[in-house]
């Protein structure tokens, strides 16, 4: 079966995100003023082949574990959906 993982990796909130920040100081300076914590993190989207829907979790949170997430300083989050 063919499915679609869609990975959210932001960085963890204890840590200071400076990229979020000056995105959130840009915010204001533009006269956005009711915009607040703006954190900056990615998205990714993987094509998954498996037997199951529980293989393909399994294989998506092993990539993020192993590559696409650094758990020092991010965490992920994942849907799976059919292809």
């Amino acid at each position: 079966m063919k499915y679609v993982a869609h990975i959210n990796v932001m960085p963890h909130k204890e840590l200071l995100d400076p990229q979020g920040k000056a995105v959130n100081n840009s915010l204001h300076n533009l006269g956005l003023n009711n915009l607040h914590d703006v954190r900056i993190g990615k998205h990714i989207t993987l094509h998954v082949e498996a037997a199951s829907k529980d293989e393909a979790e399994k294989m998506t949170r092993e990539a993020c574990k192993k590559l696409l997430a650094n758990p020092v300083m991010e965490s992920f989050d994942l849907t799976l959906t059919e292809a």
